[in-house]
């Protein structure tokens, strides 16, 4: 999971695609970067932190030009402690390439081997995007011949593309002198989302992102998804051009977007976020209702900031009191996000503190998007009993995780899942709650696609264990594993890195 977006203006754009990071910095808090292009030129800025750390008055300077890319990352995999893996990334053959992406390659290990022995192209980190680019940059060489670049080689490139790469990627790239492309996986579970708007000089200014609401809260009028298999190339003179490039695409989006990760004022594949988790917290009432005598509740208290949608439906359907028994610090990162579960657990309370009226001699029952590892869930419990609950009931507007996420979402293990292997007593014990709720799988997925039936499915794997691209072994997961092993490692060291600059400074 992480925020893209691409611009192509006749101004300079790149105050425009800083404000469009800063909307889609929920999506990614490790890294962010933006490239930006005069001619054949680029001119890029990256680094670890978040966008208005990272880019200072002096790096806006330095990136002129009316075309560009940006991200902000949230790694799933390679070194998230390494800059050089933040994006976008660059290469300069055969045309000069930058790209940004947002998903995970299923088959990168084979992908990688395969750059090397055939393709002959060097690779210099563990990133998938840099095995995307060079994927790319290899079909765009093939598919030119040596001769100019054109639409129809370019379409041909990126059918290449999916042909070989397998997994989750939305992604956006920019070819030095030809202009802006961009593509999505054939099952379109990672989203992409195009816009325009009339520049000053009354030319049309596109913008290509994750999200719409980085459209809309730049200006921009959101016109459609990039459909799942899709290529679209806009040229430098703003022409777009668009063609289908995957044999059998259908629209598969990741639930989970619409469980937590997307912000509730997107619109993503036709289907509104703050609608799909009020449609949650509808059905999730019907589980509290069939669980726990609602006469048992006094109040429902979400735990911010995604269940708030759910929490309100869940209310108004039980006909209990809706309350806000927690703050929020707004400038802790998302706690699902963070890498290492040691950063998580301290961060919980530091980013919430409860309310005590609002808990004090009360049945309390606490709404979550979902619960994950578990450690976020225990902690929250723990601090309504000390603000005086009596009691504390728990209920999740997701079904229980209880199994790995391999297209872009930090769910590698099944050790670190709090529901695999354990029976729903197990998981409330743990928990430390009174009692535990959980939203059913097929209950959930009519809740969404209730918004667009036209739909050929979701992007399930953590919730129903089915992954879609069809390329998932056992090996992956061990693989996985050992790669989750190493983690700890390198947040030791990159934590004793710190604690030697600070005590440098002091």
């Amino acid at each position: 999971m992480c925020g893209i977006v691409g611009v192509i203006s006749k101004s300079p754009v790149n105050q425009l695609i800083y404000d469009a990071l800063l909307l889609l910095q929920h999506r990614g808090q490790d890294a962010a970067g933006i490239v930006t292009a005069v001619g054949t030129k680029f001119f890029m800025h990256k680094a670890r932190g978040m966008v208005r750390d990272v880019f200072r008055t002096r790096n806006m300077r330095s990136l002129p030009g009316s075309v560009g890319l940006g991200q902000a990352r949230y790694p799933t995999a390679g070194n998230a402690y390494s800059e050089e893996e933040a994006q976008p990334f660059y290469v300069n053959a055969p045309f000069g390439l930058v790209l940004v992406h947002n998903g995970n390659l299923t088959n990168a290990h084979a992908l990688k081997k395969e750059l090397g022995e055939v393709d002959r192209r060097h690779l210099n980190t563990e990133s998938d995007t840099e095995v995307l680019i060079n994927v790319l940059a290899h079909e765009l060489q093939q598919a030119a011949h040596g001769a100019t670049l054109g639409v129809d080689e370019i379409f041909k490139a990126v059918r290449e593309v999916h042909r070989r790469i397998k997994g989750s990627y939305a992604v956006i790239a920019l070819i030095a002198g030809y202009g802006l492309l961009a593509f999505r996986d054939p099952f379109g579970i990672r989203p992409l989302c195009l816009g325009s708007m009339p520049s000053a000089d009354g030319a049309q200014e596109w913008m290509l992102a994750s999200e719409s609401v980085a459209l809309e809260g730049t200006g921009h009028q959101m016109l459609r998804d990039v459909a799942p298999g899709e290529a679209v190339f806009i040229d430098m003179n703003g022409t777009l051009h668009s063609q289908q490039c995957a044999e059998a695409p259908s629209l598969n989006p990741c639930v989970f977007e619409f469980v937590y990760l997307a912000r509730p004022d997107s619109v993503i594949d036709g289907i509104s976020v703050y609608h799909a988790r009020l449609n949650m917290g509808e059905t999730l009432a019907q589980r509290v209702i069939n669980t726990l005598p609602p006469s048992e509740i006094d109040v429902v208290i979400p735990i911010p900031e995604s269940s708030r949608p759910s929490a309100m439906q869940l209310a108004h359907r039980l006909g209990k009191p809706y309350r806000e028994g927690f703050v929020k610090n707004r400038y802790v990162g998302r706690t699902f996000i963070m890498p290492g579960q040691s950063v998580r657990k301290k961060s919980v309370r530091q980013k919430l503190n409860a309310i005590g009226m609002e808990f004090k001699g009360r049945n309390v029952l606490l709404v979550d998007d979902s619960i994950v590892r578990g450690t976020t869930s225990r902690e929250i419990v723990q601090m309504a009993r000390e603000a005086g609950a009596n009691k504390v009931y728990m209920a999740s507007a997701a079904p229980p995780v209880r199994f790995p996420n391999v297209y872009g979402i930090d769910m590698p293990t099944k050790a670190e899942l709090i529901a695999h292997g354990r029976t729903l007593e197990e998981i409330r014990e743990y928990i430390g709650c009174d009692a535990l709720i959980y939203q059913d799988v097929d209950a959930m997925k009519r809740a969404v696609a209730a918004l667009r039936p036209d739909l050929a499915g979701f992007e399930a794997s953590c919730f129903d264990g089915h992954y879609i691209t069809g390329d998932v072994t056992v090996e992956d997961f061990t693989a996985m594993r050992t790669q989750r092993a190493a983690q700890p490692q390198e947040e030791d060291a990159a934590q004793h890195s710190r604690l030697a600059l600070q005590n440098a400074v002091d």
